[in-house]
């Protein structure tokens, strides 16, 4: 079985793909690359892992129902939003594999049978997978955000990617939400801090850790993060990706900020 590779993906805004925007077009160029990003694949994965921003709790927890429920955590949005669907089956085989991979890195983990697919999950896959015919498991991010512990949980989710398991990080590369939704004045650093995280994905692999271990001395770093939420999936990616190397596979201006995407392996 082809090696799978690792993707940290913005997940846009809300349910920005199934909404009218002003201008229309805005979100149209990350639409097209998630809906590119399963056919760039060399082997169709037997199974998605999707580390999401969306869901923080004490310890990692890993859905393991066969048929999870979504969950509309965005609000003042239109009211069909909240009646999409993405009905893609759940592995809870692999959840329990996850489980034995993270608890035999000594990493605790929990099975979760209730709470669903939030959106930073649903939303980009029913783009990138609107067949939604793959199983696919969800897992949280633990809420001190921790560099080192994330990158260490990467590493310990690794052998999946041998597994047929595409494992997607998704968040955003830059998420201060006043300057998202044009709220908030003065110079933007989105064009600094993408620079330095592009710079850090594309450097060799040591170097690529002990960047993201520091990432708050990044030009902009706070500015870009005021809570890095949705950078720590960046952290569990790289993790996963260890070793090797990386590209830029997406970049555009959205939301008065630059937004990018990157491929691993």
């Amino acid at each position: 079985m082809t090696r799978q590779p690792v993707f940290f993906i913005p997940h846009g805004g809300g349910p920005c793909f199934f909404m009218d925007w002003n201008p229309p077009d805005a979100w149209d160029s990350l639409r097209a690359f998630l809906e590119g990003m399963i056919p760039s694949l060399e082997e169709r994965p037997k199974a998605i892992l999707v580390v999401t921003a969306h869901w923080e709790t004490d310890r990692p927890r890993i859905t393991a129902q066969a048929a999870p429920d979504l969950v509309y955590d965005y609000y003042g949005f239109p009211e069909h939003t909240y009646e999409l669907t993405w009905p893609a089956p759940g592995d809870p085989q692999l959840a329990g594999r996850i489980r034995d991979l993270l608890e035999a890195a000594g990493i605790g983990a929990d099975m979760e049978t209730e709470r669903g697919f939030d959106h930073g999950v649903f939303i980009p896959m029913k783009v990138a997978l609107p067949e939604a015919d793959i199983p696919t498991v969800a897992l949280s991010i633990r809420k001190d955000y921790d560099p080192a512990f994330h990158l260490e949980l990467g590493r310990a989710l690794a052998p999946l990617r041998d597994e047929g398991v595409l494992i997607i990080g998704s968040g955003l590369s830059y998420h201060n939400l006043g300057i998202l939704m044009g709220r908030s004045s003065g110079p933007a650093g989105d064009v600094a801090f993408d620079d330095w995280l592009s710079e850090t994905a594309l450097s060799d692999p040591d170097t690529r850790a002990a960047r993201l271990l520091e990432w708050e001395n990044a030009p902009d770093a706070r500015r870009a993060h005021p809570q890095e939420d949705h950078l720590v999936p960046m952290f569990v990616a790289t993790g996963a990706a260890y070793g090797d190397a990386a590209e830029k596979v997406y970049e555009d201006h959205v939301m008065n900020v630059v937004t990018s995407a990157f491929r691993f392996g």
